[in-house]
């Protein structure tokens, strides 16, 4: 297995191995066995496409080519804290590749990748329905409309400042009970 694998990824991919079974041995089960690994892990790591072309008996080409071909798909892990930069008209108009640009900067990953710790992810995306608070990211869950390029290393750092936060009162809630 790829050392890049999480402890997590690696059990889960060994539990995915035996669901394999309940695929028949068929290319026309490529996207649903795909659907399944992308379903469970939230992404393809390389041994994934070893695992569905052995048991489809399909060249792992065939599989990388189909996974490779729908965007449902990715080949990076999603970050804890995923950025969704709006690219949609309203917000290209409005300058968001310079946002994409400056969070690619500061968290030192292209659109598409993940940082090395796996809190943060970047993707830009086609169009999020608020064009009137162009150009806009979400970071998570939450809009964040109006971006400026100045607002990208203050959101970063709110999110680092929550983890900290929390880990402070999960270690505190820890010590309290021991």
């Amino acid at each position: 297995m790829d050392s890049d694998l999480s402890a997590e990824d690696a059990r889960i991919l060994d539990h995915l191995k035996d669901r394999l079974a309940q695929f028949k041995r068929h290319r026309g089960e490529l996207i649903p066995v795909l659907q399944m690994f992308q379903e469970e892990l939230a992404y393809l790591p390389p041994e994934t496409i070893a695992l569905v072309a052995a048991h489809l008996d399909v060249s792992p080409a065939e599989v990388y080519g189909v996974a490779t071909f729908y965007n449902q798909f990715r080949f990076n892990p999603p970050g804890k804290n995923p950025i969704k930069v709006c690219l949609g008209t309203a917000c290209h108009v409005k300058g968001a590749d310079i946002i994409l640009e400056n969070f690619e900067r500061k968290l030192d990953i292209k659109e598409g990748e993940t940082t090395p710790d796996r809190e943060f992810s970047i993707e830009r995306v086609a169009c999020v329905g608020c064009c009137a608070l162009a150009p806009v990211a979400l970071v998570g869950e939450t809009v964040q409309g109006h971006m400026a390029p100045s607002k990208v290393e203050g959101l970063i750092m709110k999110v680092e400042i929550e983890k900290g936060i929390k880990a402070r009162a999960e270690k505190k809630n820890e010590s309290s009970r021991s």
